[in-house]
């Protein structure tokens, strides 16, 4: 047994999660060939066909953009999307697509903003990521320009941003400026860190968590996604009624 096996060790419940509690899943990377996500048409199928047996009735694909890595618009992540719902229509599958982005919080955002716009969600929620390697410099005044635009942002996986695990009051900050924290379900596996496991915790406690997501890529992540479903603390944040998915 590995250590981060004895550590999550522990009791498990005997059925899975229902996550069609959730309704929605905000967080995925199941276009093709547009990330480091869904390789092609068929490997986009089956997630959406596996996502939709968890109990999921739409998926919110949301491809990467990065300014030096993943150079997606607006454009070509709704061409993949038509692309995909074709593809699930002639299959006869009901599992409602959509589309938005997760953009990195890099230099070239607002620019980025400016020049193609913004691929938002339901309600203008807009998904953002930042490095994770170091806070940007630039985090709170790119906040305020986006919601000055009307944007409201949800910020994904705040648990796995490392440089904060020392100093809560960086998730409070974020907290006190309207700031939306994206929790990944995967993080109730063991694909991170014990320390990530403890800040997601404790963000739940908290009540500071608005969105689960499954931030999926690929099918091990899958496989992990479907044990995560057996984690106490999964169904706890899910029955709590406190959070939002159904409303994107």
């Amino acid at each position: 047994m590995t250590f981060l096996s004895h550590i999550f060790k522990g009791k498990k419940l005997k059925s899975p999660v229902d996550l069609s509690l959730l309704q929605v899943d905000i967080h995925s990377h199941i276009l093709p060939g547009l990330d480091d996500g869904a390789e092609d048409m068929s490997s986009s199928i089956k997630m959406v066909q596996q996502l939709s047996e968890l109990g999921y009735r739409k998926l919110i694909a949301t491809p990467h953009i990065m300014s030096d890595l993943y150079t997606n618009t607006p454009k070509t992540i709704n061409n993949a999307k038509k692309e995909l719902e074709k593809e699930v229509k002639k299959r006869e599958l009901s599992t409602e697509i959509s589309a938005a982005a997760e953009y990195l919080l890099d230099e070239r955002l607002i620019e980025h903003s400016n020049k193609y716009g913004l691929l938002a969600m339901r309600g203008n929620y807009l998904l953002l990521e930042l490095s994770y390697f170091a806070e940007p410099p630039n985090l709170y005044d790119v906040i305020f320009q986006l919601n000055i635009k009307g944007y409201k942002i949800i910020l994904a996986h705040p648990e796995r941003y490392v440089y904060w695990y020392d100093d809560f009051s960086k998730y409070e900050k974020l907290k006190d400026r309207d700031v939306y924290f994206q929790l990944n379900i995967l993080t109730f596996s063991q694909i991170y860190s014990f320390p990530t496991r403890k800040i997601a915790d404790n963000l739940i406690n908290r009540g500071m968590i608005n969105f689960l997501g499954t931030d999926l890529h690929n099918q091990v992540q899958f496989e992990l996604l479907e044990k995560a479903l057996y984690e106490p603390a999964l169904a706890r944040i899910i029955e709590s009624g406190n959070l939002m998915n159904h409303l994107l």
